[in-house]
């Protein structure tokens, strides 16, 4: 879980911001499932 949340930090910036959302929904997913 961690590391996912920590994959969202702004590592590259530009490059990381289209897959910060997509992530951001996976890892809220992850934690919404069953």
């Amino acid at each position: 879980m961690k590391k996912l949340f920590l994959r969202t930090e702004p590592l590259s910036g530009k490059f990381y911001r289209p897959f910060t959302l997509i992530e951001l929904l996976v890892v809220i997913a992850i934690i919404y499932n069953p």
